[in-house]
């Protein structure tokens, strides 16, 4: 052995690095990818420390191998072990996070077939043709191609590969992102976006941490102000690396696209639906600092940038940042601290900013630029609420009148609709009309969805299913099962029988599932092939569709149900973005919101655009209660198969909360959800002023009570769901 230990973090939920030994001859570095030992596996690692074994008598397993990839930047290691401390969790998940493209094969080179100088022994018409074609094509073809184009069949193709006619050719594949050119132009600015980009200028030249909240209403242009930015990054440093992250992978395309036409090339693409060829290619090309702009979803905040001088949090305001499962995070905040242990700067931007980037603004943690305009001619739309106590819909319909007459006369006009409603499916709940039962999913208290397009009923909690029973399975009663409420598959229906003439499409997670029918889509309406366009909330952020005249919001008190603390400033977010898809050209828009609660802040905020009174109340309530972003709040859950043994560990981890000024716990109390894929669930709440230790706090109270096999501890920091 060298003499040196290394402490090696593995991806896997382990509470520390284990210590390992060197062999002699081996230079290692932080960040050094290993294979490391552990009982009868060789596992992926990476090594986070390195110090002299003097001293040190315990007899260490060797590492294996050093192995021959990409290492971590130490900024990356760094983070790595910040956002595990910041959340409580362990440090090798958030590892196997950082390390989730590395494991990837890269993509196959491409295999084409092409002419060589030998000739058949046998010339035939048949190989006649496929010479001649292969002649005039100048390039390689696959086999089904070159049959297809010479008329032959794919026997006559082998037979000249046999006989050398023809031979496979490799070339390596592409990278799917290319070298940006920050001084091609950019577009033209008016004066408030010309000020936003100067600002963001300035505050970038200055160096080092440096964090801004573009806030402009919607349309007004704060994507061509932070290309402008992205301009100013790449121009200042050569090696500059710029992260922008999005909510939605249904936004990536159309923003790809602004990148490409703005910098001459397609930046790297990161999210689930990138194949994992490509995504180790933009592993690679962010580890060894090839990829310069990296466009993608909350995870690609994990990749290993060497020199990243920029991030981009664009509509920083949606929950979709926050991940509930698995390393637990929300990438907004851990994307202000990336950027401050890199010591790069941070623009957050959104229409609709969260609470706690606005109260950051206004406590002067972060620059605030204000966009108060539409970008040209265009103006905001004007918005009216539809009282459904006055004017409900028609009996089983959905569509109130005023609503239904205002897409008839946006359809006469040659002009696009949106209906919005946040629900997948056909309908939220099936029960039976019989007995009553509800339909849940077996391991789990969710109600089954009814998605009528597949005829499954679906727990989008958990992905569980089945086909949708004839008869109740309580009861036994046949054709008794009855959909209760509308989804988007619902609306569409409805939306066919009332505009028969009428293009139609649902834009949502179960008819929009990869990038490429998002792509599809977004190009087809755009291009004025839909009239009307039923969507989730996919289609509520980011998109431009210059011939959309009309939304309709149809279930607008969906979000104030249910009550968590986020409830009015989500709901008013989610609104304000969805109304703000209408009117984005030249063509002024309109927006009706369906309500039984017009009376509501929410409601009122949005008819009178009267953001700024909303969440100042909003935040006046939050304040005086010591709620975020004024205190801070923890939610510690509990899990078990056996009821018993989580009943019991509960009330052993309440009786060891630690006393301390400024801290208060609620709980233990059954989870909205108390039973989820077969597990009984428990949640206590920790409310905190703001000078309190949180994670200290935590951390002390869960080694006090060490849990059973059979019970899980889960630490949710800044938590956004609470079921």
């Amino acid at each position: 052995m060298s003499g040196r230990i290394a402490s090696v973090l593995l991806p896997l939920p382990l509470p520390e690095a284990f210590d390992y030994a060197v062999p002699e001859g081996w230079t290692l570095a932080v960040g050094d990818q290993v294979a490391a030992p552990l009982g009868p596996r060789l596992l992926r690692g990476v090594v986070t420390a390195l110090r002299d074994a003097r001293g040190d008598n315990r007899p260490l397993k060797p590492l294996a191998a050093r192995l021959d990839e990409a290492s971590l930047p130490a900024g990356t290691v760094a983070f790595v072990e910040w956002a595990a401390r910041y959340g409580c969790q362990a440090p090798g998940e958030a590892l196997a996070m950082a390390l989730r493209g590395a494991g990837h094969a890269p993509p196959r080179p491409d295999r084409r077939l092409a002419l060589t100088e030998a000739r058949p022994a046998r010339m035939t018409p048949a190989r006649e043709r496929v010479i001649e074609m292969f002649e005039q094509a100048g390039a390689g073809l696959r086999p089904g191609e070159a049959a297809e184009r010479a008329g032959v069949s794919t026997g006559v193709i082998k037979a000249l590969t046999d006989e050398g006619v023809l031979a496979w050719r490799e070339t390596p594949p592409a990278e799917p992102f290319g070298d940006p050119d920050p001084a091609r132009p950019g577009a033209g600015l008016n004066p408030s976006q010309a000020a936003a980009v100067e600002a963001l200028a300035a505050m970038i030249a200055e160096g080092g941490f440096q964090a801004a909240l573009l806030d402009g209403v919607t349309g007004s242009g704060k994507t061509e102000v932070y290309l402008e930015a992205v301009a100013s990054v790449l121009a200042a440093d050569p090696e500059a690396q710029v992260l922008v992250l999005l909510p939605e992978i249904a936004l990536t395309q159309a923003v790809l696209a602004r990148f490409e036409e703005r910098f001459g090339a397609q930046p790297g693409e990161w999210h689930s639906g990138v194949a994992t060829g490509r995504r180790r290619q933009v592993w690679d090309g962010v580890a060894q600092g090839r990829c310069r702009i990296v466009v993608g979803a909350r995870s690609a905040l994990f990749l290993p940038f060497r020199t990243l001088r920029l991030v981009v949090v664009d509509e920083e305001h949606d929950g979709s940042f926050k991940q509930e499962e698995g390393f637990v995070y929300h990438a907004r905040d851990l994307a202000v601290a990336r950027a401050k242990l890199e010591g790069a700067a941070v623009v957050l931007a959104s229409a609709t900013p969260s609470l706690e980037s606005l109260w950051n603004a206004e406590q002067g943690r972060y620059r605030w630029l204000r966009l108060n305009r539409r970008h040209g001619r265009a103006v905001l739309p004007e918005i009216g609420l539809v009282d459904l106590r006055d004017t409900p819909p028609e009996a089983g319909r959905w569509l109130s009148p005023p609503l239904v007459a205002a897409m008839a006369q946006t359809l006469a006009a040659g002009e696009q609709s949106l209906l919005f409603l946040n629900r997948r499916g056909y309908a939220p709940l099936v029960l039976c009309k019989a007995c009553g039962e509800r339909m849940t999913s077996p391991d789990s208290q969710s109600w089954l969805v009814e998605h009528r397009y597949t005829g499954r009923l679906v727990c989008h909690l958990t992905g569980w299913s089945m086909p949708k029973p004839e008869a109740c399975p309580h009861c036994g009663a046949k054709n008794s099962l009855t959909s209760i409420g509308p989804g988007v598959e619902r609306l569409e229906e409805e939306a066919r029988r009332l505009f028969p003439e009428a293009r139609i499409a649902v834009f949502s997670s179960d008819t929009i599932p990869d990038a490429d029918s998002a792509r599809a889509l977004v190009a087809a309406m755009t291009a004025g092939e839909i009239d009307i366009l039923v969507a989730t909330q996919a289609a509520a952020k980011g998109h431009n569709f210059p011939n959309l005249t009309l939304v309709g919001v149809v279930d607008a008190d969906l979000g104030l149900r249910g009550g968590d603390l986020r409830a009015a400033e989500r709901t008013f977010q989610l609104l304000a973005q969805a109304t703000g898809r209408a009117g984005r050209a030249e063509r002024s828009g309109r927006a009706l919101i369906q309500t039984y609660q017009p009376d509501h802040a929410v409601m009122q905020a949005l008819k009178l655009r009267d953001r700024d009174a909303f969440f100042a109340a909003e935040g006046e309530a939050r304040q005086a209660a010591g709620l975020p972003p004024y205190g801070r709040l923890a939610a510690v859950i509990l899990s078990s198969p056996d009821g018993e043994a989580l009943e019991r560990y509960a009330r052993a981890l309440a009786a060891e909360a630690p006393n301390g000024e400024g801290v208060e716990v609620y709980g233990p109390a059954d989870a909205p959800l108390a039973l989820v894929r077969g597990r009984r669930r428990k949640r206590f709440l920790v409310r905190a002023d703001r000078s309190v230790d949180l994670q200290a706090y935590l951390t002390t109270w869960r080694a006090r009570a060490k849990p059973p096999n059979a019970v899980r501890v889960d630490i949710d920091v800044d938590p956004y769901s609470f079921l």
